[in-house]
């Protein structure tokens, strides 16, 4: 069991004063309800506290503890007789304030590490099948962003040829995507005006992301510059107004969980926000500057997700955060183990996409 780690607490309560701080006993206390509540899913008395935890005292001092956080807002009796849950603050703070095992247990690892070398997919499919992976590893709902194209550096461009007037440019970006268009072209140019579209359109755009592509120059050969400007052309309305793509896994596991929701409509309002791309991406978007992150319930600002909670970390490719992954759930979920699987798996794809 890793070290408790005491930090006073000063949130400010209701009525706008410091709350007094937390001691390392009553620390420890809610440690062990929010471990036994995230194994059992019943609520927990004193009595279960004082005979499976060595704290050194009887279930009376135990209990009056337990009515102390209750009443500083980090535990809650959800009946007269029953014991007591965490709430959204009490999962905050052993979030917080306690260490994390470092990683996963050796045989996740091992999955994880045998799934990406394994992973010469193209980028679409890596995607959706990283967030099966993060979605068993946690037996919660997964949810990936795939890399915005708009923000990518074309590695190089190609024109094939198809057929006489029908070709095909192709993209190859810096995040691992792979942008290709049709191209109907006038005059039924030669495999050899192609070719050398093909290269002169390859040294215009290298380097350039696919929202801010350079006006076509012209090479002297009419054919040519017409061939480089349907395909310049092609490619940025490829990605005009474009959302970056997600992948969502594992969305049975809600409807199968749905009692450890707070509210009888948790479950049902959090299936019908997955279903909204444009919501979730810009959900996603606007925690990416934080890194790994948790988000617990009332603290999200979607009434959707005020029963629910978010482990989410950003994946990085050549420098750049490039896209997000995370899993959602009920606030009763193994926050160590979240945490662990998606920081792990965020940095696999990182690397995955890099090489």
């Amino acid at each position: 069991m890793a070290p408790d780690i005491t930090i006073p607490v000063s949130d400010a309560g209701d009525e706008g004063q410091a709350r007094p701080p937390l001691d390392e006993r009553r620390a420890r206390v809610l440690r062990a309800v929010v471990e036994e509540y995230v194994a059992t899913a019943q609520p927990v008395g004193s009595q279960t506290i004082a005979t499976s935890r060595e704290l050194g005292v009887s279930s009376a001092t135990v209990r009056n503890d337990m009515t102390v956080l209750e009443r500083e807002g980090y535990l809650v009796q959800p009946h007269t007789s029953a014991g007591r849950i965490p709430t959204d603050r009490g999962y905050r703070f052993f979030v917080d304030h306690f260490e994390r095992a470092p990683g996963l247990p050796p045989a996740q690892r091992r999955t994880v590490s045998d799934f990406f070398t394994s992973a010469h997919r193209a980028l679409e499919d890596l995607l959706h099948e990283t967030g099966q992976l993060l979605a068993n590893l946690t037996q919660h709902a997964s949810v990936v962003v795939g890399p915005a194209s708009d923000a990518a550096v074309l590695r190089s461009v190609q024109i094939v040829s198809l057929q006489p007037g029908l070709a095909l440019v192709v993209g190859v970006l810096s995040n691992g995507a792979v942008e290709k268009e049709v191209l109907h072209l006038e005059g039924e140019p030669s495999e050899g005006d192609l070719a050398r579209a093909g290269t002169a359109l390859n040294a215009q755009l290298h380097g350039s992301t696919l929202a801010g592509l350079p006006v076509s120059e012209p090479t002297g050969d009419l054919v040519v510059d017409r061939c480089v400007l349907v395909a310049r052309d092609a490619l940025a309305a490829r990605v005009a107004g474009q959302l970056e793509p997600l992948y969502v896994s594992g969305v049975s596991r809600i409807a199968m969980e749905q009692g450890s929701y707070g509210t009888v409509d948790g479950a049902a309002r959090l299936l019908e926000l997955l279903e909204h791309q444009a919501v979730v991406v810009s959900l996603v978007r606007g925690l990416l500057d934080h890194g790994l992150i948790v988000r617990i319930g009332a603290e999200n600002e979607r009434e959707e997700l005020r029963d629910c909670s978010l482990v989410l970390a950003p994946y990085v490719v050549e420098g750049e955060v490039v896209g997000s992954i995370g899993i959602l759930g009920p606030t009763r979920m193994d926050y160590h183990r979240a945490l662990a699987a998606v920081a792990t798996v965020s940095q696999q794809l990182g690397r995955s996409l890099h090489t």
